[in-house]
């Protein structure tokens, strides 16, 4: 497929990466030749210093024959105007956008083919609220994924001592829970994928995502590792987008304290917000953390612009006795570096938010992809089409499918019903089936498999 990508920050930068591994045909536009060149290096694809707005720009980066736009740069008026000029100069099938401001997000048909003509908006803000928020309702997990309109959820945590499953086989675990349904798509012991299967013992520090009925998360979770205390105190250090929203969303469930160094800005919030608490100053300030009883916070979210400021003071508030710190980092290549230690979890906008983009560019019949281990893996929800005769699928149970090496199928969604993936399940027609893909350098080979045509074997 040919790609046009406008945009070479985070999220163009990652969305590049995950694609260009795909056999697609790349080119991404921007005005900084800097990231460009960096992009260049790195992967098989091509760039374009310009204005990724520009008629011209556009036309020598290729978009006469390209199949899709996506505009991420960072000013929602140039993705806009990007997709209108796609659409009626060069006719681009499918174009989508990154809007962050809430005030066009507001406005009804505003992306319609008449107006800006955007197939999909995509608001990595608001992906990254949700994220947070169910890291916060789930504080023992380090992911939380929903799929089949959230009758099914996909949960990382980490396996610790104490938890009843812990040094024990992963088939006692029905043992365990003999009233409901789970199942394990996939373990991580120190970074290397392991294929679950009955006997394999689970040890302390896995990393274990599990798939059940949404309803039956936390009883599972239980078996993995001692619950954590629930959580009703939570202190964001940054009153941006994201600070703002995350408040916004906790403060009617969560007593919500908002740390915020501009003065103006912690004004117009504490006028915004009903019952946040909104403190003007530096979430560094020790002092103010200790005044603002810190110790006794649940969660603390450092949410600022700036990666070191965010380091600092997740470190601080950990240091001052917060149960539990997440920092957000814009450099994809600290998260690796500082999750797992002081920094309980530490997230990639750029990350989180890409699902959404790889949902709607991915071949097959993909209802909804979420990116995994920061970009490393995958997990996806496919519709299962044709008939026996055309689809590799249907009428096959589900240990008689040939999928590749250390791919599993964790969960199926047919109609109202939700059917842990054991090895007899008969996958009927339209199927919804959830997926965990270990290494995005499968997800061709996994595409192939749910392709139907006329002739499938």
């Amino acid at each position: 497929m040919k790609i046009i990508i406008l945009g070479a920050g985070q999220v163009g930068s990652s969305l590049a990466a995950s694609l260009v591994s795909e056999d697609n045909d790349i080119t991404v536009v921007d005005t900084d030749a800097a990231k460009l060149a960096y992009l260049q290096d790195r992967y098989d694809l091509q760039t374009l210093v310009g204005h990724a707005a520009h008629p011209s720009v556009l036309r020598e980066a290729g978009i006469d024959d390209a199949e899709l736009l996506v505009a991420v740069t960072l000013s929602d008026e140039t993705n806009m105007v990007a997709c209108k000029l796609a659409a009626t100069l060069f006719k681009v099938p499918r174009r989508i956008a990154r809007i962050r401001s809430p005030d066009y997000l507001a406005v009804p048909d505003l992306f319609a083919p008449d107006n800006f003509a955007v197939d999909l908006v995509i608001s990595p803000e608001q992906e990254i609220t949700t994220y947070l928020r169910r890291l916060i309702d789930y504080p023992e997990a380090l992911q939380v994924v929903d799929f089949a309109n959230g009758r099914i959820r996909l949960v990382a945590v980490k396996a610790r001592h104490g938890g009843p499953l812990v040094g024990h086989e992963l088939r006692s675990l029905r043992q365990q829970l003999p009233d409901l349904d789970a199942r394990v798509a996939a373990i991580f012991r120190r970074d290397r994928a392991l294929v679950p299967k009955g006997i394999t013992v689970v040890e302390d520090g896995d990393e274990v995502f599990f798939l059940a009925a949404t309803e039956n998360i936390r009883a599972v979770m239980k078996q993995m590792r001692r619950p954590d205390a629930s959580v009703r105190r939570v202190m964001i250090a940054g009153g941006g987008n994201i600070g703002a929203r995350l408040a916004a969303d906790l403060e009617s469930d969560y007593s919500v304290k908002l740390v915020e160094r501009s003065k103006e800005r912690a004004q117009t919030l504490a006028d915004q917000l009903a019952t946040t608490l909104v403190l003007q100053g530096e979430a560094t300030d020790e002092e103010l953390l200790l005044l603002e009883n810190v110790e006794d916070i649940d969660v603390f979210c450092a949410l600022t612009n700036d990666d070191e400021d965010n380091i600092m003071a997740a470190l601080l508030a950990k240091r001052l006795g917060a149960r539990k710190v997440i920092a957000l980092m814009n450099r994809s290549s600290y998260v690796d570096l500082l999750q797992g230690g002081a920094i309980d979890i530490a997230l990639s906008p750029a990350h989180a938010s890409i699902g959404p983009l790889l949902t709607h560019i991915r071949r097959g019949h993909m209802v909804k992809v979420h990116s995994l281990r920061h970009g490393a893996a995958e997990a996806m929800e496919v519709v299962v089409h044709g008939d026996a005769r055309t689809s590799k699928l249907i009428g096959r149970a589900i240990d008689a499918i040939a999928l590749p090496a250390g791919v599993t199928i964790g969960a199926v969604a047919r109609g109202d019903q939700v059917l842990m993936a054991h090895h007899d399940v008969v996958i009927e027609a339209e199927d919804h089936v959830i997926l965990f893909v270990p290494s995005k350098q499968l997800i061709p080979k996994v595409e192939k498999v749910f392709q139907s045509g006329s002739a499938s074997a």
